[in-house]
């Protein structure tokens, strides 16, 4: 009885201890990666692209998002594979955008996922102008292979790089 009393406080202590780093962390606008790891759920790996619908000759929609947003090529956003949708909390229109943590060329990015798309094969996810900039600086590559996306739990996220 005594074990089974400390093993359940010991637990209620670390999702304590969790949680409190996760509002730290939230509040400085910088999430450290244990913390992202902690929140994160099944991976996916694939290959990741970029789109903008405002460059001329792009076969992406229009200005507006799958959840109603405004395309911002300034923000942390991207679009997953329609086919992962619903693993992304369904991201339909109205409903509140989800967040991934985007790992690819040993750098971390967390995203705001506002938009879903049927994306070419073996693609997983379409990376904003700016997401995309943070793992191709040149913007020359156009895909990165071997991208692993995580869908993370909760929607208080604060999207951007992972330190």
């Amino acid at each position: 009885m005594m074990f089974r009393s400390s093993a359940a406080i010991c637990g209620a202590l670390t999702a304590l201890a969790v949680s409190a780093g996760v509002a730290r962390s939230e509040a400085s606008g910088v999430q450290s990666s244990a913390v992202v790891e902690a929140a994160c759920e099944g991976a996916i790996v694939g290959a990741a692209s970029t789109y903008n619908p405002f460059k001329p000759g792009k076969e992406e929609g229009g200005p507006k998002t799958a959840s109603g947003e405004r395309y911002d090529p300034e923000r942390w956003t991207a679009a997953i594979k329609t086919s992962l949708r619903q693993k992304f909390g369904g991201v339909q229109f109205g409903a509140r955008p989800k967040f991934a943590l985007v790992e690819a060329v040993g750098k971390k990015v967390i995203v705001k996922i506002n938009d879903v798309g049927p994306l070419r094969p073996g693609r997983i996810i379409d990376l904003n102008e700016r997401t995309m900039r943070h793992f191709d600086p040149s913007m020359e590559l156009g895909v990165i292979p071997d991208v692993t996306v995580r869908p993370l739990s909760g929607d208080d996220w604060t999207a951007g790089p992972v330190g």
